[in-house]
């Protein structure tokens, strides 16, 4: 089982600024007008007017990957720009501003009824992993598995220090706000499959859900491909960030299966631990302490990082990801995560315009 190479695919999710102005524009439509015809199949709305997302076709070949987001993100870039707007990679928009509508659709209009504003601000753009599995009674078993690890790649994706013109004081605000929706959080332990769809149709019938694509746990199974999800993080700054966390969650799952294999039994941590262990992950990102996997316990957090790293570094070596992502989590480490790096700019520019100017996509790939 675990001697297949596993299949991964990337989703991010983007804001869109006016050309001008440091705030949101509702320019998704235009800007999708103005995407080239080889593009269009990858690129999508989301839930608001000011947001737009990119999705990787799945694949084997993470070098082919970091070629086709870097172009996808290229070409929504230069799409935007024909359109009069921007395109930046950021988990929530820092400035205050007109908030755009929702995409007009029936299932958006649906989730306004229902849950009101839980999404204040011109959108929440994250970033999904999906990586392939057997079938689903064993996806439920990686989910059991990765659990405990998943902090760490949170803290890694975080990117959204600001919030209304100002340090939030957490490096991933994105998820504080996320969180106010009802189906976000840890992943529960599951007894097996029957007992995740019962849950799933559980959660619908209560009204915490319209339906299952609504479940937004930390990992889920994708309820269109045959693939274990991960959507815990803040869209990356660069193509290196994704490809890294791609990486090591391909690492990560190719590492739990063969614990399914050998028998291991998932690790039984406690929810509201693990709660906690993704509060630290929002407020420290990787640059003070997160929960140390093996027992909760906090510990620095580029050490856990690092160990996540050794332990799935097996699994890197094998789908020839090694080379890759050791120079990738080198320059992580160099650079730190985007909130670092807003921060970062800010502290010498004083500007949050800056930030911005930042984290817009460049026009051609990189």
């Amino acid at each position: 089982m675990a001697a297949v190479q596993l299949t991964v695919g990337v989703e991010e999710e983007f804001l869109l600024l006016d050309a001008e102005k440091s705030q949101a524009a509702p320019a998704v439509d235009a800007v999708l007008a103005e995407v080239t015809d080889d593009l269009r199949g990858q690129i999508a709305r989301e839930y608001l007017t000011s947001q737009i997302e990119i999705n990787s076709p799945p694949g084997l070949d993470l070098r082919a990957m970091r070629h086709s987001l870097g172009l996808l993100r290229a070409g929504i870039a230069s799409a935007a720009e024909r359109a009069g707007a921007r395109v930046a990679a950021i988990g929530c928009c820092p400035v205050t501003g007109p908030e755009p509508p929702v995409v007009d659709e029936p299932r958006f209009h649906r989730m306004v009824e229902r849950f009101g504003a839980l999404s204040p601000g011109p959108g929440l753009n994250g970033l999904h992993v999906h990586i392939g599995i057997p079938d689903p009674h064993t996806g439920v078993q990686v989910l059991n598995h990765l659990r405990p690890w998943l902090p760490l790649l949170h803290a890694a994706t975080t990117n959204s220090p600001f919030a209304e013109g100002r340090d939030s004081g957490y490096a991933s605000w994105r998820s504080v706000m996320w969180e106010r929706w009802p189906s976000v959080g840890p992943t529960p332990f599951l007894e097996s499959h029957d007992h995740y769809e019962d849950l799933v149709s559980r959660l619908i019938s209560s009204g915490a859900m319209l339906d299952e694509a609504m479940l937004y746990w930390y990992s889920r199974l994708s309820a269109r491909y045959p693939t274990v999800e991960l959507r815990l993080g803040d869209v990356c700054p660069s193509v290196d960030d994704t490809i890294l966390v791609a990486a090591l969650a391909r690492g990560l799952v190719g590492t739990v299966l063969k614990d399914i294999e050998a028998g291991r039994p998932a690790p039984q941590v406690d929810q509201p631990l693990l709660a906690a262990a993704h509060w630290r992950a929002a407020h420290d990102g990787l640059a003070g302490l997160l929960a140390d996997p093996a027992d909760q316990r906090s510990r620095p957090a580029w050490h856990l990082f690092q160990r996540l790293f050794e332990t799935v570094r097996p699994e890197l070596e094998r789908s020839g990801d090694l080379e890759l992502a050791t120079l990738l989590m080198g320059r992580l480490r160099s650079r730190g995560t985007g909130a670092s790096r807003q921060r970062a700019v800010y502290a010498r520019t004083g500007d949050m315009a800056a930030v911005l100017d930042y984290l817009t996509l460049p026009t051609t790939p990189v």
